[in-house]
């Protein structure tokens, strides 16, 4: 019979500037628990309220450009915003977090996640200088049976 196992690490991310960022691997690097799974979720979570997590195409680098262009453009700086007290970044990184969220979910099989072939999972870091991010991830799932 398998085992269950859940598990609740935090991880810290270097400071980034403006943009989005492939974290992946340091999830992976972080978490080698995972390759214990046979079947279960990752939750990772994100403690910060302007900068978010997605899950977007991790092979060509002009996507991440065009991110960052489309999001300023729904979000700008020059936005007439009340709350301004932390800069002309700060309210708009608070926008573009919410439209893509604090957290995601992702299928575990095998010891690995299930991603598809050109997905990769993503720190959009909404401020110039939003310095060190710390990310909660949550592991659930079955063990592999033992051989």
């Amino acid at each position: 019979m398998n085992g269950q196992i859940w598990l609740q690490k935090q991880m810290s991310l270097s400071p980034r500037s403006r943009g989005f960022h492939l974290i992946t691997r340091e999830i992976l690097t972080a978490l080698p628990e995972l390759r214990q799974m046979e079947t279960g979720l990752l939750h990772v979570f994100i403690l910060h309220t302007s900068a978010s997590l997605t899950i977007n195409e991790n092979a060509d680098p002009d996507v991440r450009v065009d991110l960052e262009a489309s999001l300023h453009a729904i979000a700008p700086e020059s936005f007439p915003y009340v709350h301004t007290c932390e800069g002309p970044d700060d309210m708009p990184a608070h926008v573009k977090a919410s439209l893509l969220g604090a957290s995601l979910s992702v299928p575990v099989h095998r010891g690995e996640l299930l991603l598809g072939t050109w997905q990769g999972i993503y720190l959009g870091e909404h401020r110039e200088r939003g310095g060190s991010r710390r990310i909660v991830l949550t592991l659930q799932g079955t063990s592999t049976p033992a051989h």
